[in-house]
């Protein structure tokens, strides 16, 4: 595998895995009891943290590259096998 390749794919599994990771982030600002501030949605997130998602999704997207990557270079994942050719 070339290493565009990989980077590809690896920035695919980590943009992939922000779906997974941000709907565990979803406390509102009404659920917390905090007042809001004027034009503030009472959906909005009580307190963002950027960080700590950016942390999460990374760790996710890492282990799941690693888990592809042991798979294709074992042979459990040959692109050849939907294409059919050998």
């Amino acid at each position: 595998m070339k290493w565009t390749s990989a980077l590809a794919i690896y920035t695919l599994l980590w943009v992939l895995s922000a779906f997974f990771v941000l709907p565990f982030h979803g406390r509102r600002s009404a659920d917390n009891e905090v007042p809001l501030v004027k034009g503030q949605d009472p959906g909005a997130p009580a307190a963002f943290r950027p960080g700590r998602i950016l942390l999460q999704v990374t760790i996710l997207g890492t282990v799941a590259f690693i888990l592809y990557y042991v798979a294709y270079t074992r042979g459990w994942a040959d692109p050849d096998v939907f294409t059919g050719r050998k």
